[in-house]
């Protein structure tokens, strides 16, 4: 479907209406996850739903994106908006009630925020597309805060030890990809000037 006869997909298509449900869903989980200091495990569980849903949407709309020809302008810029805003509100909701160091919280989204500043920087001089490494840290990342959302843990003793370990190998992947992104990122600099 195309806007007044021209080649460019429609801007409220599936995948669009998939992420702007995406940025929906982050006040909605914030507000679940932080409920009653975060201690009511219906809550927590709710948060988990909300959470996972939110995550799974963002593999679907750009599968869907690419699949039906949708892909626009508008959700080359709101789905890593989106993503960036889940996982934001969950690092900020657990850190506040005191499940996650303050110092993940400020690794990550430093990280984040300087990887897109600097792809803003560096757009006239080429895309910086994301890579395999950069995938996995999301994987990795969505599935360590997932973790630490749901109340498995309380119940299970080895729950604890696999959540950090997800932690673990997501903060190893935000710090290699982002040495890594800046480094293409000079590099293109460099072959432009």
């Amino acid at each position: 479907m195309s806007q007044g006869g021209s080649s460019a997909p429609f801007v409220l298509n599936l995948p669009n209406v998939l992420t702007l449900s995406r940025i929906v869903l982050v006040p909605v989980f914030a507000v679940a996850l932080l409920i009653e200091n975060g201690t009511n495990p219906w809550w927590r569980l709710a948060a988990f739903a909300i959470f996972a849903i939110a995550a799974v949407t963002d593999r679907i709309d750009g599968d869907l994106a690419r699949k039906r020809g949708q892909v626009t302008e508008f959700g080359k810029l709101m789905d890593p908006i989106a993503d960036k805003a889940l996982i934001g509100a969950a690092l900020f909701g657990l850190s506040w009630l005191g499940e996650l160091p303050w110092w993940v919280t400020a690794v990550i989204v430093f990280r984040e925020a300087a990887i897109t500043i600097m792809r803003l920087i560096v757009l006239r001089h080429g895309v910086i597309a994301a890579s395999r490494g950069g995938k996995a840290k999301t994987v990795f990342q969505v599935c360590a805060l997932a973790l630490f959302i749901f109340p498995l843990y309380v119940l299970i003793d080895w729950a604890g030890p696999v959540r950090w370990t997800f932690l673990v190998i997501a903060l190893l992947l935000t710090v290699g990809t982002g040495l890594d992104y800046a480094m293409q990122a000079f590099r293109a600099r460099a072959a432009r000037a």
